[in-house]
């Protein structure tokens, strides 16, 4: 996965990071209060920088048989459980997923210009976190925000968790990258990262942190100062020699509860993104939450991943859609 995928991605939203942190930096602590109530700890994603020389190596293991990160004898994935906990969505209701929308785009300046100018406040924050799920969630287009992202907004509104979205986008652009060795990712690098390094912590942490309900993972890695000067080979030689040993197969911030292994007649979770569904296994990652490992069912994976055009995909949708309910 050479030829820069993710300078590319760097390109598309340097630009507009910018121009919402400094947004975010003349609000006053009341309306950022009102947007962590609404829409949980996504502002952060917003300070935290992606290590391009790690992305790189550890975008080279993404396994695209079953969804997951393969280092040697270590199977990893993100879960629908982490990311809605590093994310802290408010309100939303876990068991209800997202269903696609159709695809054109709105332009930044255009988003930009009323979070700069709206007269009511509770307007300012909802096309801001429409601003920064177009554009660092799910960053499609250059200094736009595909319509698409706005219809999963507007489900948001009734309580359906954005997590199995986003997970969806993340695993698709890996497979594409990995099949094409090559492209643009457009799922939410940053969200990636925050997950990884999640695992591979070695440094002591207090406890109390872990069970609080005011710790943000987010705000701390946000926070933290990461060196940035180590080489795509040296991760490479990293990656390549590890051990059991070195995971922390539950991240320090996770605290155990229900996993979410299996939706309806599959024997696995379908993802439903916003450009195409996807699938994955958590039985294959259970030391994650301290338990014990299954290989799954391989029947069907491949028949829930496929993208939102075509004659036939809107009766998948439903099959999908189905399974969660």
């Amino acid at each position: 996965m050479e030829n820069g995928f993710l300078d590319k991605v760097e390109d598309n939203v340097a630009n507009e990071l910018q121009e919402l942190r400094d947004i975010w930096a003349r609000w006053n602590k009341e309306t950022k209060q009102l947007f962590y109530h609404n829409y949980g700890d996504i502002p952060y994603l917003l300070d935290i920088k992606v290590d391009k020389h790690l992305f790189r190596v550890i975008a080279q293991f993404w396994n695209s048989s079953y969804n997951c990160f393969t280092f040697g004898e270590v199977d990893l994935v993100p879960t629908v459980e982490i990311y809605t906990t590093l994310l802290r969505c408010p309100k939303v209701q876990v068991r209800k997923a997202y269903a696609k929308g159709d695809s054109k785009c709105i332009p930044w300046e255009n988003l930009r210009d009323l979070v700069l100018t709206h007269p009511d406040e509770r307007k300012r924050v909802d096309i801001f976190a429409l601003s920064i799920y177009g554009l660092v969630i799910f960053p499609k287009v250059l200094r736009h925000v595909d319509e698409a992202v706005t219809d999963l907004f507007d489900h948001l509104e009734k309580g359906i968790t954005p997590v199995p979205a986003i997970l969806a986008e993340t695993f698709r652009s890996l497979s594409m990258c990995r099949k094409a060795s090559d492209g643009r990712f457009i799922g939410c690098a940053q969200l990636l990262m925050v997950w990884f390094r999640g695992h591979f912590w070695k440094v002591n942490r207090v406890s109390y942190r872990v069970f609080s309900e005011s710790y943000s993972p987010l705000k701390e890695e946000a926070a933290m100062q990461r060196r940035d000067d180590i080489s795509k080979e040296k991760w490479m030689e990293i990656i390549q020699n590890l051990k059991e040993e070195d995971i922390e197969w539950r991240a320090f911030w996770m605290v155990p509860d229900e996993i979410l292994y299996r939706c309806g007649k599959f024997d696995w979770v379908p993802l439903s993104g916003i450009w195409g569904a996807t699938r994955y296994t958590p039985l294959l990652v259970l030391r994650q939450y301290k338990s014990r490992q299954f290989v799954p069912t391989t029947y069907g994976l491949a028949q829930c991943e496929f993208p939102y055009k075509g004659d036939h995909y809107k009766k998948k949708v439903r099959e999908l859609s189905d399974g969660w309910k």
